[in-house]
């Protein structure tokens, strides 16, 4: 297999929400995803660390389906991406409701304002505007009602900024009957 193990990874992840095959830079988004993939996923609310092994469990369904060639340890023990974590998190919003993975991943993106980065929009000020964007979600510093966030409220009963991403999630369903 061509590559290394990290870049057919990436090609894996990919292939959950987007045609690999498709090059068109009108609908691909390998520099966006890239650069979620490039940025790790801190967690700072409690029971937040169940997103990282959620994330970090792709690694092994990856081998499992893939095998183990050029894969070590050191690989295996790298922090959580944010682009894992929101993989691992549309495939349990997915259990939760009738909607796929790849349309959770869309409706992440649309909520954190980075459907607009394809390949063919891309130009040198997008990584700047969407580190900042990052940095936001992050280190949760949307506002209150999860706006600036991946499950943004129109009614927020609780600062969304102290609740744990899980419970973000069931109230985002509830909000928008999605359950």
């Amino acid at each position: 297999m061509p590559g290394t193990i990290d870049d057919r990874y990436f090609e894996w992840l990919y292939a959950k929400f987007g045609a690999v095959s498709n090059r068109n830079p009108a609908h691909s988004y390998w520099n966006l995803f890239r650069q979620l993939y490039s940025r790790e996923f801190v967690w700072f609310v409690p029971n937040d660390d169940n997103r990282v092994e959620d994330g970090k469990e792709l690694r092994r369904d990856f081998i499992d389906e893939q095998g183990t060639d050029g894969v070590d340890a050191n690989w295996l023990g790298l922090g959580c991406s944010v682009l894992e974590m929101l993989v691992a998190l549309a495939g349990r919003a997915s259990f939760e409701t009738s909607r796929e993975p790849g349309e959770w991943i869309w409706q992440f993106l649309n909520n954190l304002n980075f459907d607009e980065y394809n390949d063919a929009a891309w130009h040198k000020y997008c990584a700047s505007r969407i580190t900042r964007a990052l940095d936001t979600f992050v280190f949760r510093t949307y506002s209150p009602t999860g706006i600036g966030g991946v499950f943004p409220l129109r009614a927020a009963t609780e600062d969304q900024r102290k609740v744990e991403l899980w419970y973000q999630m069931s109230a985002y369903l509830l909000e928008n009957n999605q359950y």
